[in-house]
């Protein structure tokens, strides 16, 4: 007779895993406290120059925001209506952008003022009152007294903004009507 014992086929329940759940290893949790400082301290540094890129808001849509001198302080619209008519005042307008107001024969401000960056590389100019236009100087672009484009290469007409007087407040908003000088829909929009 045999002394070894046949072999019992193993059970398939015996390959199983235990029922209790592992507890996290001292290993796996330093992991895990080093991987959210890294993800916190990325996020808190990368969060400013993300925010960089973003344009700011400038108030609710269709609200507007004050008109501006350069430091940020509003502007009273009183200081700009002493001018006489014809005098194209510039403030900081949406976004800062540079933007000409200007002062219509009655005495009242324009409801349309005109933004002043070049629409052939973004270039700032000076209005020129002898030759009654604006006068891009880096490349030879001018505009109309409107901004429609007279002369390129740029070959857009400025931006327009919408001008409105409360009190002695000047609010800037933006135009997303159809352009009075094309006809068509803004290229800003």
């Amino acid at each position: 007779m045999d002394d070894s014992l046949p072999l019992k086929n193993p059970s398939p329940l015996d390959n199983r895993l235990p029922l209790e759940s592992p507890s996290l290893s001292r290993r796996q949790l330093l992991n895990f406290l080093t991987g959210a400082v890294v993800a916190t301290t990325a996020g808190l540094a990368l969060y400013p120059a993300a925010k960089f890129f973003v344009p700011p808001m400038e108030g609710d849509e269709g609200s507007g925001i004050l008109a501006k001198d350069k430091l940020g302080n509003p502007i009273p619209a009183r200081q700009i209506l002493a001018e006489p008519p014809g005098t194209r005042a510039l403030i900081a307008g949406l976004a800062g952008e540079p933007t000409y107001l200007t002062v219509k024969e009655d005495g009242a401000l324009d409801p349309m003022g005109i933004v002043d960056n070049c629409t052939h590389l973004g270039c700032t100019f000076p209005w020129n009152s002898l030759d009654n236009q604006f006068q891009c100087p880096c490349h030879g672009s001018r505009f109309g007294p409107d901004g429609a484009v007279q002369r390129g290469p740029a070959d857009r007409p400025l931006k327009l903004v919408h001008v409105k007087v409360e009190g002695d407040m000047i609010w800037i908003a933006s135009w997303t009507e159809i352009d009075p000088r094309t006809g068509r829909e803004p290229w800003w929009v």
